[in-house]
């Protein structure tokens, strides 16, 4: 420990005498020894010093100079008054001693066989001594945290640096999640810490925050920890974030949080644990890519219907993976927070991910497991994207497949393609494709594409009735709602059937397409149900007889349903 006023007092070769400062804390900290006769030395303080004077330009027997005095040097930090005796006084000046009690200075009397310089030795050794050992410290940490790291990779080097520097550490990955944390009840701690660790991100590495004074609250529970009673279940830690790596962008970021400032050994363990994790951090990053591209030929091998190969190829890396049911991903427009946090949501949950770029269309196909923490991870990300989205701000959209098997990614991977299709068709940031299968076919009809297409179907009908010529749109739809029923449709339109037939065959002669085929009777009611001139039922604006349910596309011709 650095030398203090109470070590200087026990140093037999020095002989001090406490004058003043009885009542006050003697195991302050000295950080230098200074000597000064000016009578005010104030601007050449910097605090910390233990100030050594025979006050030749001070009057120290005149009460209000020597309070004068001692009042700017208690104002300044200095940490304690030594005043050498046999040279300007033969012993301490009582108003000395009256104003350093008054303003809490430790008073020390230097005796005259002392020299000063005796005294800046003691001082200077002792730091030196404090330095010696902080820095042998550091290199006892520096080899406990690489034997750790080593041996129980970065989790057991966070456990090492958390006793280390007496607090508790995490690591976080690119996004900002908490991969690890150390001790256990760190990890809720080190989550709330995300933002911060999120805005460090955008800063050119290396690049370190300090947060002080947050409340830690009591995450475990029991004593030992913060909060664990003796601070009324609260207390406030310092936070220190570094971002590792050696690119442009962090790769990931280590938080240390102790109870007060990291002293010199602290900070060799911390900078220690910076290098390590930055070296495992590039090496992993390394060892990502080599994955990521097993990864890409696992999926060529999937989508080229080589099921056994891909297996074989994915071995235990993804082997895991194409066991259960899984899904597939299809996103577009990714950013580069996506595949950390799917990785690291997989990874905590101990389920392997497969993640490749599909760098030419600008897409990410990701394989998750069927209701998996990496799939719940997506949909986390959809929802804080949709509500980014509403903001006006630019967002990815997602299309997932329904659950498969190995056999069958090629028809998964479709899915999802569509489902992503449909997604940036309805300005959605997710869409599942079991939804768009269990749903109705009409919502896909609210497309602009799709209702130009259908204005161009019937606009030649709509020409013709606006000369005032026929109901020819109202009759197409009444037939097409019934089915192809005669006396149904006619009865709805409140007309006679011959009627009805003679307008159907006006249909058929205005567009130049048969209603028998079932093709244009399917196209020509959606077009009808695309431009509002369907309702939801399926029957027409008549009497309303009659349900009319089922697709008019799916029976018979003009002639099967006469009656």
């Amino acid at each position: 420990m650095p030398p203090t006023l109470a070590s200087l007092l026990h140093h037999s070769a020095l002989r001090l005498t406490l004058r003043a400062g009885e009542g006050t804390r003697l195991d302050v900290p000295v950080r230098w020894a200074h000597v000064s006769e000016l009578p005010d030395p104030v601007p050449y303080m910097e605090g910390g010093e233990l100030l050594l004077t025979t006050a030749l330009k001070v009057d120290a027997e005149d009460p209000a100079e020597a309070d004068r005095y001692v009042r700017r040097l208690a104002g300044a930090g200095v940490v304690a008054l030594g005043f050498g005796v046999g040279v300007n006084y033969e012993k301490t000046p009582q108003p000395l001693v009256d104003a350093a009690a008054e303003h809490g200075l430790p008073l020390l009397e230097v005796p005259r066989a002392t020299p000063f310089l005796a005294i800046s030795k003691a001082v200077s050794a002792a730091i030196a001594a404090d330095q010696y050992r902080a820095v042998t410290a550091g290199f006892a940490a520096q080899r406990e945290l690489t034997r750790r790291a080593l041996g129980d990779g970065p989790e057991g080097l966070l456990a090492a640096l958390a006793s280390q520097v007496d607090g508790w550490a995490a690591l976080y990955d690119a996004s900002g999640a908490v991969v690890a944390a150390a001790p256990d009840w760190a990890v809720r701690r080190a989550a709330r810490l995300t933002p911060d660790v999120q805005r460090l991100r955008d800063r050119q590495t290396p690049a370190t925050a300090v947060i002080a004074g947050q409340v830690a609250e009591d995450e475990r529970g029991e004593a030992g920890g913060p909060g664990d009673g003796r601070d009324g279940g609260q207390g406030e830690d310092r936070v220190e974030l570094h971002t590792l790596g050696t690119g442009r962008r962090p790769r990931s970021a280590l938080a240390v949080g102790t109870a007060a400032p990291l002293g010199t050994a602290e900070r060799y363990a911390v900078h220690s644990a910076i290098a390590l994790l930055t070296l495992t951090t590039e090496r992993s990053h390394s060892l990502h890519e080599a994955e990521q591209r097993i990864g890409a030929a696992v999926l060529h091998m999937l989508l080229s219907g080589e099921a056994q190969h891909a297996r074989t190829v994915a071995g235990d890396l993804y082997g895991g993976l194409l066991d259960a049911p899984f899904r597939v991903v299809v996103v577009d427009g990714r950013g580069e927070e996506l595949p950390a946090a799917l990785e690291a949501a997989a990874a905590w949950a101990g389920e392997p991910v497969l993640v490749v770029p599909e760098a030419e269309q600008g897409r990410l196909v990701v394989l998750v497991a069927d209701g998996g923490a990496a799939l719940a991870a997506c949909s986390e990300q959809a929802a804080a994207l949709e509500s980014a989205a509403e903001r006006g701000a630019a967002a990815p959209a997602f299309g997932v497949s329904a659950p498969a098997g190995p056999t069958s990614v090629a028809a998964a991977y479709k899915q999802a393609v569509q489902a992503l299709a449909v997604a940036r068709r309805r300005g959605r940031v997710l869409v599942e494709h079991e939804h768009l299968a269990a749903g109705s076919v009409l919502p896909l009809l609210a497309d602009d594409a799709v209702r130009a297409f259908a204005e161009g179907q019937l606009r030649a009908l709509r020409d013709h009735d606006a000369t005032g010529r026929g109901d020819l749109v109202a009759s197409l739809r009444a037939w097409l709602s019934r089915h192809g029923q005669w006396d149904a449709a006619a009865a709805d339109l409140g007309v006679h059937r011959h009627t009805l037939r003679y307008r159907m065959r006006r249909v058929e002669e205005i567009l130049g397409r048969s209603l028998d085929d079932p093709d244009v009777r399917m196209e020509l009611w959606l077009a009808l149900k695309a431009t509002g001139n369907g309702n939801g039922n399926g029957t027409t604006t008549g009497t309303g007889k009659g349900s009319g349910t089922g697709h008019p596309a799916g029976q018979g011709g003009r002639g099967g349903r006469e009656g």
